[in-house]
């Protein structure tokens, strides 16, 4: 992948995310990452989204070492390069404060799988991470955050639940390309909203079975996937 062609995809997923509903004002930021290449392409700092153009995306190495000056990288890049060095098979990372995961993320619960409609895409609950420590959320907060997160996926493997709600912030959602993670972070906020309104509905309802979740994550996502063409 050419630079420009990695900082035009990660623009676009950038501008997808405020599209999407996903991202007010400048809360949020998409990176994506050349691993061949050595480089992670991520959004300016505060820079506003209808500003973004592909020659403004900082680029960086795989160590979240800025390549330029002209603009200083989203101050959560610590967190994006803690999940690439953990989570090898991702390509993009994504972290917005949509309403309902955010929500969940503030109460300090995970998002249970109350229906097929969320085992589609997540082959269990979206974990929450444990509360940071005085001394994490000192010097080292941003990178910290992203260690909290790969503590929480320990025995778990993380395409199958491609994101995480960081207790009292929000989430973060990876995927396999930027716009892959988009799509994660569209879907998490949906099925947030839907396991929401069914807690408020109906406050005692449980996850549904092991094998009926299993069912429609693997008829996806499966080595013998029957969805699609």
């Amino acid at each position: 992948m050419t630079l420009d062609a990695l900082k035009e995809r990660v623009r676009a997923a950038n501008v997808e995310t405020v599209a999407r509903g996903l991202v007010i004002s400048t809360f949020g930021n998409a990176s994506g990452i050349d691993r061949a290449a050595g480089r992670i392409a991520i959004k300016p700092s505060g820079v506003p989204y209808d500003a973004l153009t592909a020659d403004s995306i900082v680029v960086t190495t795989l160590d979240g070492v800025a390549q330029d000056n002209r603009f200083k990288p989203s101050s959560d890049l610590a967190t994006h390069v803690v999940l690439y060095r953990a989570f090898e098979g991702i390509g993009g990372v994504v972290h917005t404060h949509s309403t309902y995961a955010t929500i969940f993320a503030q109460a300090g619960r995970p998002i249970p799988c109350l229906g097929t409609t969320h085992a589609d895409y997540f082959r269990g609950p979206v974990p929450v991470t444990r509360a940071l420590t005085p001394e994490e959320t000192g010097s080292r907060y941003v990178e910290a955050t992203g260690e909290v997160i790969v503590e929480t996926f320990a025995g778990r493997d993380p395409a199958e639940v491609p994101a995480a709600l960081v207790q009292g912030h929000g989430p973060f959602v990876w995927g396999a390309t930027p716009e892959a993670a988009v799509e994660n972070a569209f879907l998490l906020e949906e099925i947030a909203r839907m396991a929401y309104l069914t807690l408020t509905l109906a406050p005692g309802t449980g996850a549904i079975t092991d094998h009926l979740r299993d069912r429609h994550y693997l008829r996806k996502h499966g080595a013998a996937a029957t969805y699609g063409q």
